[in-house]
């Protein structure tokens, strides 16, 4: 009675996976072609530098506890870094995703070894997979720096667990407790004036905070030749710098509703400048729903970035938001990779967290969230500063794409979930 119900099943579940096997070699000959054709893009284009710019003064939070200063250039960023290492007395703290072998790179690690064969304790993180280019003997680096090499999909049982796949995209440094930078620029030279990114240099009581961020992941996964951490101390209850961290293996992830809740409190501008720009649906629709209550929202991101894939995802939800009053400003001539948000000149946020699935419910992330019009006001310059290098896009624009290009954003629709 049931054998040609389960003839039926049986034919629909085979076309149902020639379909899916068919869709997925169709996305991977795209990606494939589109990595291509961005590779002979670059090739043609060379090596850029040289981006819009300005140092501006420290801020101290109206709070008093906590001082900022934003840093938009990585070759000033990465001296100011080194100084503080040349500084330190008791501990130096690093933690990036990727930490290139090249000149930059090799600096840091000198300087680092340095202050710990002076008696500093010197530890430092750097993501396994984000790092399997880097040559093998630059990561061994001198046995006096206590290194974390982040792999947790290392051994079969690490591999069975899922919140395993995700990955330390913490950018940071905290030295003695008192001085520490977080943001989204890695270590090495082409991040140093080849990209625009942005970091925030943080002392008081918040500096503290970052340090705290550094020792809790690293005694969670820590080896066991590697020594347990001290927490930093008193612990900071300033209202004006609150720091939120995203850990996929405790299944936390504050700083997608960080966002949410801004935006949705906005009241007169909402300012987005972000590396990957893939916003799921509530981020699309809290975006667009500040945008028909009258709120000026913009959003800054790369006209190419260093992920043609990210791109192409991103620019499927072009169209929603543009018809429902969004504005989008596509930085030039050289990549954009900050991570940073401003609303209505009192809320501001910088971080390493893209707006995309991967930071927000995935990797191990941390944003500083600000209440502060001093420092909001910073922001603010340097966004309109940003949008001096960047080309507004047009609904009408964005309409008149080619006919191929809207073919292969429905093609690579469904990979969204992964990025």
């Amino acid at each position: 009675m049931f054998t040609p119900l389960r003839r039926a099943f049986s034919e629909l579940h085979r076309l149902g996976l020639r379909a899916f096997a068919v869709l997925t070699a169709v996305q991977v000959f795209l990606v494939g072609v589109l990595v291509a054709m961005d590779e002979l893009r670059k090739r043609r284009q060379g090596p850029r530098e040289g981006f819009p710019w300005v140092e501006g003064p420290e801020v101290e939070l109206e709070s008093g506890e906590t001082r900022l200063k934003l840093h938009p250039y990585g070759v000033r960023l990465y001296e100011v870094m080194l100084e503080e290492i040349e500084r330190a007395e008791e501990k130096i703290f690093v933690g990036t995703f990727i930490w290139k072998g090249d000149e930059v790179g090799r600096r840091f690690v000198a300087a680092l070894a340095k202050k710990a064969r002076e008696g500093v304790k010197v530890c430092v993180i750097f993501d396994g997979l984000a790092n399997v280019v880097v040559p093998p003997s630059f990561k061994r680096f001198p046995q006096e720096i206590h290194t974390l090499h982040f792999r947790p999909l290392w051994g079969p049982a690490n591999l069975a667990n899922p919140r395993n796949v995700f990955r330390y995209h913490r950018h940071l440094m905290a030295v003695d407790g008192r001085v520490a930078f977080l943001g989204g620029y890695n270590i090495g030279s082409l991040y140093a004036a080849g990209w625009r990114d942005t970091h925030v240099e943080v002392r008081g009581y918040g500096a503290r905070e970052v340090e705290n961020d550094f020792v809790d992941f690293w005694n969670v996964h820590r080896t066991p030749d590697l020594p347990k951490l001290e927490p930093a101390g008193e612990r900071s209850w300033d209202r004006a710098a609150v720091f939120h961290r995203n850990d996929p293996y405790l299944r936390i992830f504050p700083i997608r509703a960080m966002y949410l809740e801004a935006i949705d409190r906005a009241n007169e501008h909402v300012y987005l400048t972000h590396a990957y720009f893939i916003p799921d649906r509530a981020m699309r629709a809290g975006l667009a729903d500040a945008a028909r209550r009258g709120v000026d929202v913009q959003v800054l991101l790369p006209e190419h970035s260093n992920h043609v894939t990210a791109d192409w995802l991103g620019r499927r939800h072009f169209h929603e938001l543009l018809r429902t009053g969004v504005r989008i400003f596509r930085y030039r001539h050289i990549m954009i990779h900050s991570k940073t948000a401003t609303i209505d000149g009192v809320w501001s946020t910088v971080g390493s967290a893209n707006i995309d699935r991967y930071s927000l419910l995935g990797n191990y992330e941390i944003n500083l969230e600000v209440y502060s019009r001093r420092f909001a006001a910073q922001m603010e310059r340097m966004f309109e500063l940003d949008k001096t290098n960047a080309k507004e896009l047009t609904l009408e624009e964005w309409e008149r794409r080619p006919l191929p290009a809207k073919v292969v954003e429905r093609v690579l629709a469904t990979l969204s979930p992964l990025v």
